[in-house]
């Protein structure tokens, strides 16, 4: 997520958005009005006090996806353009709220992370979730494919006639009543 006072030059803050429901629903909407209770306000506060004009007067908070954003070469430091401007969120008339803004200030950290290093973290991660649900599919496919395959089996011709339910002559010879001849007849048809 993207967030800038809108028409006044201030910080971009950007919020990576943890996986699950919430950056489900996102995608979804294109909205955080699904967030926890406050932090959208949160967030427009934090956009606000890293603004040296907005942070002074009664401004507008924009958020957009992050790539929904367009950076040209032609472009100022710092100018941003959108590729669908429908896709931008207005939050209208954020007033500076001391008490959040105080609040927000005291848990402030600053890291310096290798940036390279956490990308191909998460490459890794998403590499290892792939493979993951390919051997699930793959897992399913071939149980369905022994399914069929049992089921084929099933059907076919060659467990019908098993040698231990047939009588052989010999057995017909060794009994002198005829009737056992018209039985196995009876129940071959």
């Amino acid at each position: 997520m993207w967030f800038h006072v809108d028409k006044h030059s201030s910080a971009h803050v950007y919020v990576r958005l943890p996986r699950g429901p919430i950056r489900k629903q996102f995608r979804e909407t294109g909205r955080l009005d699904h967030l926890p209770p406050g932090a959208l306000e949160d967030l427009c506060q934090l956009t606000k006090a890293n603004s040296i004009e907005g942070c002074k007067v009664t401004c507008d908070i924009v958020y957009t996806a992050w790539e929904n954003l367009h950076k040209r070469g032609d472009m100022d430091t710092g100018t941003i353009g959108f590729k669908d401007q429908k896709k931008v969120i207005k939050v209208p008339g954020v007033e500076r709220i001391k008490e959040i803004s105080n609040r927000i200030e005291k848990t402030k950290t600053e890291e310096f992370p290798d940036f390279a290093a956490v990308k191909a973290q998460h490459m890794h991660e998403l590499q290892a979730e792939k493979k993951k649900k390919a051997k699930q599919v793959a897992k399913v496919k071939r149980q369905e494919a022994e399914a069929a395959r049992q089921e084929k089996d099933a059907r076919d011709y060659k467990h019908v006639m098993k040698a231990e339910k047939m009588t052989t002559n010999a057995e017909m010879d060794g009994t002198m009543d005829t009737s056992a001849a018209v039985e196995f007849e009876e129940d071959f048809m």
